[in-house]
């Protein structure tokens, strides 16, 4: 996968403006919202294309305990939708064909496609595993008027994997974002500089991102409905009813974003969550999980060029109370061996071997750059850390070129269905 822009950085900006640029340097914007059309469900149908034309879900099995990851547009007639309870979707169509999870066949489809956006801008932010947003501007003489360099982008995207997507454009990302929503599915929607609240207006305000249910009862109840009705409600007002999250929603509802590229930056933290199919207390099938996702989290972690001083547990027991431990290490590290010995030691230590497990979880964090923690690897044997990273090194590649579940360390292969 090429090395993108993939983190953001809030930026505080005078409200009066609209993004946080000059006039000037507004004018000059484009953002293309990126947006795969029922994105784990394309891929799938790509190896069973008899599946075709029928309602389709992704996440388990109907009578499994689980939510929807994605469902065919088939499927959605039927009111079903992501994040939606597995049973419950079943009891909507229980004639649907409901599909176990492939994360790593869709980690190496998403690197596909950010692999084609990486060739039209040098900025692309990978937002999520099925969603991205490039920034189109200063790329005129190359690609022509962004209009037309974000259908070739839509274009060769579908003619290279055959994965349908849509797009929304516009000056800012809130704004490409929705418009890319209001595409779907195959389209692309172009909001043009200064229609922005014009576009908007006429939307539920639960359009806005990042504006969820709790959110959108509580304008309910103020008579606030659509985005036109919250853009003319006063900041002071706004802030009154949420606080500091009222400001964020008066720049929302004008198309503003919050969030900027902020090229090369460097991740909080890394983490990796299993949530198990049946609650368990199988002291093999925990610790051969936390091994796999040790080891997926230390592959982001090479690949950012980091090393960690900070490793979490996260626990879930049955009756969902959860805990965490952490340990800081004396040595940063980014090798999956000493990443994983300390996970184990802290399962020792929060884990009794006889509770039930919902879920478990690891995290990296207090990052250090590999130039930054030159000083401490040297107290290590240097013919020993040598070797450890070539070895490293070489499942990376193998992993990056098959796919990640063609490598991993012997205590974690065990079948995807025992987790």
């Amino acid at each position: 996968m090429p090395k993108l822009a993939q983190y953001r950085v809030k930026r505080e900006q005078p409200l009066r403006s609209s993004s946080g640029a000059r006039p000037a340097e507004r004018e000059s914007i484009s953002i293309l919202h990126v947006d795969m059309d029922a994105f784990f469900v394309s891929v799938e149908l790509l190896e069973r294309p008899e599946l075709r034309g029928l309602p389709v879900v992704v996440g388990g099995k109907a009578n499994e305990r689980g939510v929807v990851t994605s469902a065919s547009y088939e499927a959605r007639r039927f009111g079903i939708h992501s994040a939606m309870p597995l049973r419950s979707a079943g009891q909507l169509c229980p004639h649907a064909v409901f599909l176990d999870n492939r994360h790593e066949l869709y980690a190496q489809w998403s690197d596909r496609v950010a692999g084609i956006l990486a060739k039209y801008s040098p900025v692309v932010e990978m937002a999520s595993i099925d969603e991205a947003y490039i920034d189109l501007t200063g790329t005129e003489r190359m690609l022509g008027p962004s209009l037309a360099a974000a259908h070739r982008v839509l274009a060769d995207i579908t003619m290279s994997t055959a994965l349908p997507c849509s797009g929304g454009l516009a000056a800012t990302r809130l704004v490409a974002k929705v418009a890319s929503e209001q595409a779907k599915p195959r389209g692309l929607v172009w909001v043009p500089r200064g229609t922005e609240a014009g576009f908007l207006a006429p939307l539920s305000v639960r359009k806005i991102p990042g504006i969820g249910k709790v959110t959108e009862e509580a304008l309910a109840a103020a008579q606030i409905r659509t985005v036109q009705e919250l853009a003319v409600v006063p900041l002071e007002r706004l802030e009154e009813m949420f606080g500091r999250w009222g400001t964020a929603l008066y720049r929302k509802a004008r198309g503003d974003d919050t969030y900027e590229f902020f090229i090369d930056a460097e991740p909080k933290s890394i983490s990796h969550n299993c949530t198990f199919r049946e609650d368990t207390a199988d002291a093999e099938a925990i610790e051969s999980t936390l091994s796999l996702l040790t080891q997926k989290a230390g592959k982001r972690l090479r690949d950012a060029g980091l090393f960690c001083r900070t490793i979490t547990l996260t626990l879930r027991f049955t009756d969902f109370h959860t805990i965490t431990r952490s340990r800081t290490l004396t040595m940063a590290a980014d090798l999956d061996n000493a990443i994983l010995a300390t996970v184990r030691e802290l399962l020792g230590g929060a884990w009794n071997g006889a509770r039930k497990l919902r879920l478990v979880g690891v995290a990296l964090s207090s990052f250090l750059a590999a130039s930054a923690a030159t000083g401490q690897l040297e107290l290590l044997d240097s013919g020993h850390r040598e070797r450890l990273e070539r070895l490293a090194q070489a499942a990376d590649r193998v992993r990056d070129r098959f796919g990640f579940s063609k490598l991993q360390l012997g205590g974690s292969l065990r079948s995807p269905r025992d987790r």
